[in-house]
C-alpha cells in the first residue's frame, strides 16, 4: 500500500477538524455517545477526503502521468498533421493591389474571410 502525501495528510486533518467543530456548534451536544457519533463522522469524512486526493503522477492526476502526456503529445501530432494536409490543398490568393480600396472593400464586405 503507498504512502499518503503530504496533502493528503494536510487536507484529511483540516476535514476532521473544521467537520468536528461544525457538527459540535450545530448540534450542540453533549452527550458522550453524540461526541462519539460527531467524531466517528468527521473521521470518516476526513478519510474519505484524503483517499479523493489524485496522487501525483497518477494517470487521473489531471495531466501529471506520464500515459496521459504521451496521449496528448500524440494526439496534438495527429492534429497538426491533418490541419497541414487542409493548409495544402486550399491556397487563399493574394489581396490585388491595382484595385481601389474603396471598390474592394464595399464588393467583398459580404463575403467570409479564408485567412486564418
Amino acid at each position: 500500500m503507498p504512502r499518503p502525501t503530504a496533502a493528503q495528510f494536510a487536507y484529511g486533518s483540516a476535514t476532521v477538524v473544521a467537520t468536528t467543530l461544525a457538527l459540535l456548534l450545530l448540534f450542540r451536544t453533549e452527550s458522550g455517545v453524540g461526541v462519539a457519533a460527531v467524531g466517528a463522522t468527521a473521521l470518516a469524512l476526513g478519510l474519505l477526503v484524503a483517499l479523493r486526493l489524485p496522487r501525483p503522477g497518477h494517470p487521473t492526476a489531471g495531466g501529471t502521468g506520464r500515459a496521459t502526456t504521451d496521449r496528448a503529445s500524440s494526439a496534438a501530432a495527429r492534429t497538426h498533421h491533418a490541419l497541414e494536409g487542409i493548409g495544402a490543398r486550399e491556397r487563399v490568393p493574394a489581396a490585388r493591389s491595382s484595385e481601389r480600396p474603396s471598390a474592394r472593400s464595399s464588393a467583398r464586405a459580404d463575403e467570409h474571410s479564408l485567412r486564418r
